[in-house]
C-alpha cells in the first residue's frame, strides 16, 4: 500500500482486503505507520471473530470430526479460523472506512460486502447476492480469468504484462468483466469460463456465508469493442445460506523435506531412479538403527521421464533422456528423521551415480506439515467485532432469519443415466480440443473442474 497510499487518499479510492491473516489488528496497525508517515488520514476498519483458538479445548470436546476424512479433532491444533461473510465488511465501509481489513473470509466476500454496502441489497435478495458473490468468485484470482493458465494458453499474448480483471457491476446483479486496456491477457468466453468452474464442487450449490448459489445457468457473453476483450455475465440464482459456518483448522502432522538434483549423462533416468532409492535404503538404515520410524511417505519422481503420466508415459528409445531431475520427497512425523535425509543427499554427488550435477537450492530446508481440518460451527456462537483506527466500534449481529439448517453436499451432483450404446467413429481427440478445463486443489485435494460444462462445441 505504501507506494500508492496518497493516490489512495486523493482519489477516495476504497480497499477491501482479507489480508489479515491471523492478526488483522496488527495488519491494520501497520497500515496506519504507514499512512502516518504519508500524512493523509484515512479510516482503517478490522473485522475480527474469525480467529477460535480460543475455544480450542471446548471444541475437542464436543466430538467434532473432519468434513472429508472423518477423523476425530486433532491434539496438535495451530490455527482455528472462520470463513466470515460480505455483510461485516458491508458495515464497516456504511460506519465510512476507507479501508477494511479482515482475517479469515471467503474471497468472494471482498467483491461482494462493497455491492451491498453501494447497492443496499437485503439479506433475502439472495439472486443479487448470487450475482455479487460471482462478481467476486471471478476475480479473487486475479489474472485466472484474464488468460491465466487457460487450457488455449497459446492464444493469450504478453504475460509478461498481464492485466488484472475490472468488475462493473449493476444494481440488478448483472457486471461486465474486462481489464485495463493496453495490458497484456485475454478476456473471453473460454477465460472466464474456465474460472467459473473453478473449485465450484457442486454448481447448483455453492456453499457461502451470505447465499446458496446456484450458477448452472450463467450466461457468460464476448461484448465486442473493447481492448483486449470483456464478457457479459449474468443468470446467478441464489438461495438462503446455511446457520452455520465453515471452519478450517491446521494441525501439526509430522515434517517434510524435498531434494531436487539434476542428472546428466546417458541412462540418466535409470541413474536417477537408482539414486533416489538408494538414498531411502541409507536413511532407513540410519533409522534402524536409532530407533526411529520409517518414513510416513516418500515420493519419487524422475522429471523428465513422464513419471507424471504413469502408465500412458512415452518412453524413449536409445536408453530414454541424456538429461534428467530427481525430485525426491520425504515425511516423517520426527523432525530429527527429516533433517538426517536433509544431509545424506550431498554425499550421493561423490558416492552414487556419475552425472549428478548439482543439488537445486542447496541441501533441502526442513519444513512442518500443516494439514487441514473442515468442519461446521454455528454462526450464532460466533461474536463478529468491528474495530475503527484501533477503537472497538460495534458488534456485528449476524441476522439468522433468513438461514436454513438443511444440510446441501457440495459435492457435484450424481448423473443418474449412464451413458450406454453411444455412437463411436473414426477421430480421437484430445480433451483440451474439445472442453475447456481448470484445474484446482483445497486441503488435501486436487481436481479438474466441470471440464465438459464448459465445452468448446457449445462455442461452435
Amino acid at each position: 500500500m505504501a507506494p500508492y497510499i496518497k493516490d489512495i487518499h486523493r482519489k477516495g479510492v476504497r480497499v477491501v482486503s482479507n489480508a489479515g491473516g491471523i492478526n488483522p489488528l496488527a495488519c491494520a496497525a501497520a497500515l496506519q505507520e504507514v499512512a502516518k508517515k504519508a500524512d493523509v488520514d484515512l479510516k482503517i476498519a478490522v473485522v475480527t471473530g474469525d480467529d477460535l483458538m480460543s475455544e480450542k479445548e471446548n471444541l475437542r470436546g464436543a466430538g467434532i470430526t473432519d468434513l472429508e476424512s472423518g477423523k476425530q479433532f486433532p491434539e496438535s491444533v495451530h490455527s482455528i479460523n472462520v470463513y466470515l461473510g460480505a455483510r461485516p465488511i458491508s458495515r464497516a465501509l456504511d460506519l465510512g472506512a476507507d479501508i477494511v481489513v479482515t482475517g479469515r473470509c471467503v474471497d468472494s466476500g471482498i467483491v461482494l460486502g462493497p455491492l451491498i454496502h453501494s447497492f443496499g441489497w437485503n439479506r433475502d435478495e439472495f439472486d443479487l447476492l448470487a450475482a455479487g458473490s460471482l462478481a467476486g468468485h471471478l476475480i479473487e484470482c486475479g489474472a485466472q480469468c484474464t488468460g491465466g493458465i487457460f487450457t488455449d494458453w497459446h492464444t493469450v499474448p504478453d504475460w509478461h504484462n498481464i492485466g488484472f480483471p475490472i468488475v462493473e457491476c449493476s444494481s440488478e446483479g448483472d457486471f461486465i468483466l474486462s481489464k485495463p486496456p493496453d495490458t497484456g491477457g485475454l478476456i473471453s468466453f473460454g477465460t472466464v469460463a474456465e474460472q467459473l468452474v473453478y473449485e465450484l464442487g457442486n454448481p447448483q450449490h455453492y456453499l457461502l456465508p451470505d447465499v446458496t448459489c446456484d450458477f448452472s445457468k450463467v450466461s457468460i457473453t464476448e461484448i465486442p469493442g473493447f481492448d483486449g476483450g470483456a464478457v457479459k455475465v449474468h443468470g446467478a440464482k441464489g438461495s438462503p445460506p446455511s446457520s452455520f459456518y465453515k471452519v478450517n483448522a491446521t494441525y501439526l502432522d509430522g515434517f517434510r523435506a524435498t531434494a531436487v538434483c539434476p542428472v546428466g549423462g546417458p541412462k540418466a533416468v535409470q541413474k536417477g531412479k537408482r539414486t533416489a532409492e538408494s538414498i531411502l535404503q541409507r536413511t532407513r538404515l540410519i533409522f534402524s538403527q536409532l530407533g526411529y520410524e520409517d518414513y510416513s511417505a516418500v515420493n519419487i519422481q524422475v522429471l523428465g521421464s513422464e513419471d507424471t503420466y504413469g502408465p500412458h508415459a512415452r518412453r524413449s528409445i536409445d536408453g530414454g533422456p541424456r538429461e534428467a531431475v530427481i525430485w525426491l520427497g520425504v515425511y516423517h512425523k520426527q523432525k530429527e528423521a527429516v533433517e538426517i535425509f536433509s544431509r545424506e543427499i550431498a554425499p550421493a554427488g561423490t558416492g552414487m551415480a556419475p552425472g549428478l550435477t548439482g543439488i537445486v537450492g542447496g541441501r533441502p530446508r526442513v519444513s512442518p506439515v500443516l494439514k487441514p481440518f473442515f468442519f461446521y460451527y454455528p454462526k450464532s456462537n460466533v461474536q463478529i467485532n468491528l474495530f475503527l483506527n484501533g477503537q472497538h466500534v460495534e458488534t456485528f449481529e449476524e441476522d439468522l432469519t433468513f438461514t436454513s439448517d438443511e444440510v446441501v453436499s457440495s459435492d457435484p451432483p450424481k448423473i443418474s443415466s449412464e451413458l450406454k450404446d453411444l455412437p463411436s467413429g473414426p477421430h480421437t481427440y484430445r480433451l483440451e480440443d474439445l472442453a475447456y478445463t481448470r484445474s484446482g486443489d483445497k486441503g488435501n485435494s486436487a481436481n479438474i473442474d466441470e471440464s465438459v460444462w464448459c465445452s468448446k462445441l457449445s462455442m461452435n
